[in-house]
């Protein structure tokens, strides 16, 4: 059961992250564990995507991205695809006060092409009627894959050196992030995984190159603010170098 509690947890307003980023897992797991079709897990999810969104914007993170589907998970049972396409046309419907209400900007990384034609329309009409708003942006990653992601970008780079657009010497790591889906963005100062597995999932591993990542225990349908703010808590008493050595008076090497 979810906790309403914060647990007195006092977040320091100059240390919150710009960019969030979680890989929400354990959606099936929560349903097996209950004797339920994977599918309620699922639906169970999307009411802590509302949670969470709502508590990312409250504390004033700019960026939040969510890995919904990615590209492997096509290869799952048609059955699950095609109720997931159905739950995420809902979301895309339901939510569309929600993020007028709080000012948030829908934008969507990963292959929209693949997703079925109402899902797109959908997706579209949201992403325009909030493309105004200002105070978040809520990616959904979805039919995202990195491997995917970085080798578009490197076939667009190639063309563009082909036919005499760039020369290699162009080439740097910020005219690759240029190509990337997540460009004008800020990579994720944070990346949060639920359900304890250890490992990135061909999410964002360009943008990753620096975040600090978290491990939940927690399913993801069991996720809660309470636990947001602890690990924001957590993100804040870490020491982040970007591989430079913090400096003292140690004369320590």
């Amino acid at each position: 059961m979810k906790s309403n509690s914060q647990k007195s947890v006092t977040l320091d307003p100059e240390k919150i992250p710009a960019h969030v980023a979680i890989i929400m897992d354990g959606n099936g797991r929560w349903a097996k564990k209950r004797l339920m079709n994977r599918v309620k897990g699922h639906e169970q999810g999307s009411q802590t995507v509302r949670e969470i969104v709502t508590a990312c914007r409250e504390l004033g993170i700019g960026t939040l991205t969510l890995y919904a589907f990615s590209t492997e998970n096509w290869a799952r049972p048609k059955s699950e695809v095609k109720a997931l396409m159905i739950l995420l046309k809902r979301f895309i419907i339901g939510e569309r006060g929600l993020l007028e209400k709080n000012n948030i900007r829908l934008n969507m990384i990963g292959q929209k092409e693949r997703l079925p034609a109402d899902v797109q329309k959908e997706l579209n009409t949201t992403m325009d009627l909030t493309s105004n708003n200002t105070d978040m942006v809520l990616n959904l990653a979805l039919s995202y894959g990195s491997r995917q992601e970085i080798t578009t970008a490197v076939r667009n780079i190639a063309q563009k050196v082909q036919s005499n657009a760039l020369g290699l010497d162009d080439i740097t790591p910020d005219l690759i992030s240029d190509h990337l889906y997540t460009r004008s963005m800020p990579d994720p100062d944070l990346i949060i995984r639920t359900s304890g597995e250890y490992r990135l999932s061909n999410f964002l591993m360009w943008q990753a190159a620096y975040s600090e990542i978290y491990i939940s225990d927690t399913l993801w349908p069991d996720f809660s603010k309470a636990e947001l703010f602890q690990i924001l808590k957590n993100f804040q008493e870490r020491d982040r170098r970007f591989g430079r050595v913090t400096c003292s008076t140690s004369n320590d090497g």
